[in-house]
């Protein structure tokens, strides 16, 4: 498990506290309280507030809606791959829908869908389906053409092959596709909580701006990119669990040994043996 590099690569993050800590000490600006009230804030709302609700709130939109982009987008994505008559004719849709912002649809679907989670998970759906779709057809293109006529060559029938072949040879896009499908779903979960929702940490956010209530708020800020940071981790041990052949390093390989040059007397007895040089 990676836990020592992410131990490691903990220390700028304590580094930032610990200097946020010391310098909003003696802080008595209005908008920067000191560190501290807002970390008594942020256990105090969720111990005896409504955060803690407000999180699992979230929480359940964004891993609803990332499993279904997943599902959906491997799904289509190993079909899109593997066959190129599709993958040629839904190129353009694809580049259309990817460079459409999800952030648009915000106003229709709370207009049309209503201010349920069902709305907030079907926007975190559309908004990170396309990075996991887009990066498994990638994943597939970038298989080695010997590995398809191998399987062709078995006579391993498509749907195995998919399974067997396509889909462990697509996993570490597949898996970089999620990482980027989860900043979009946080993203997405915040906006739409924002816009179009009676509870969640984005309401929760505008909630608190709204009645300057600031260290709330900058607990909501913290208490998101501290949920995103987990959700981060939780899938880095996922793709080490799937993908240890992946990260394992090559075995080292011993450079031969230089021919050393023959010295003029071996050459001569060499020669003498009728030995051609």
């Amino acid at each position: 498990m990676p836990w020592k590099p992410i131990l490691r690569g903990l220390w700028l993050p304590a580094l930032v506290f610990v200097v946020l800590l010391l310098s909003t000490a003696g802080s008595t600006s209005f908008y920067f309280p000191p560190l501290t009230e807002v970390l008594a804030s942020l256990w105090r709302e969720l111990l005896h507030g409504g955060l803690f609700g407000d999180l699992l709130f979230s929480l359940r939109n964004i891993l609803c809606g990332l499993a279904l982009a997943t599902v959906v987008g491997v799904g289509a994505g190993l079909v899109i791959g593997e066959i190129r008559t599709v993958r040629l004719a839904t190129g353009p849709l694809l580049d259309f829908a990817r460079a459409t912002p999800t952030v648009g649809f915000v106003p229709v679907i709370i207009l049309t869908l209503g201010i349920g989670s069902g709305p907030k998970i079907f926007l975190i759906f559309l908004g990170s389906v396309w990075p996991i779709l887009l990066n498994t057809v990638s994943g597939v293109e970038a298989i080695s053409p010997a590995v398809h006529e191998t399987s062709r060559g078995y006579r391993i029938p498509w749907p195995l092959r998919l399974r067997r072949v396509v889909l462990p040879g697509a996993l570490p896009q597949i898996l970089a596709g999620i990482r980027i499908a989860l900043s979009v779903a946080v993203v997405l979960m915040v906006v739409s909580e924002i816009y179009g929702s009676p509870v969640g940490l984005g309401n929760f956010i505008l909630q608190s701006g709204s009645s300057f209530h600031v260290a709330e708020t900058w607990a909501g800020t913290i208490l998101i990119g501290i949920l995103g940071y987990g959700l981060s981790v939780l899938l880095l041990l996922v793709e080490h669990r799937l993908l240890g052949w992946y990260h394992q390093r090559a075995p080292r390989v011993r450079s031969p040994r230089p021919v050393q040059a023959r010295s003029a007397d071996s050459t001569e007895s060499i020669k003498s043996n009728g030995v051609a040089v």
